[in-house]
């Protein structure tokens, strides 16, 4: 079972995360992009690097904002791979 993060080391990992913010057992954030084609060529990049970390996020498209939420559900809360993550979508933002 993968190991779940006390708040400290949450609180610690969001600190190195620019806009991703907790709400209960799960960290989102949103991005808005230049057009709804882009909102989806996002999502679907997003989509890729999820499918190869096998750890994969909630994507919420409204027109050119995306809204990513991820947790480790399996875990029941946050986990090394939730931040493994948003790191993998920040350098593509």
């Amino acid at each position: 079972m993968t190991h779940l993060l006390t708040q400290i080391e949450i609180e610690q990992a969001l600190g190195a995360l620019a806009g991703w913010a907790q709400t209960g057992n799960e960290i989102s954030r949103s991005f808005t992009l230049s057009s709804f084609p882009a909102a989806l060529v996002f999502a679907s990049t997003v989509g890729h690097l999820a499918e190869r970390a096998d750890h994969h996020p909630d994507i919420l498209i409204q027109y050119r904002k995306v809204t990513l939420t991820l947790s480790s559900h399996s875990a029941g809360g946050l986990t090394e791979k939730d931040f493994d993550l948003a790191r993998e979508i920040d350098a593509i933002a």
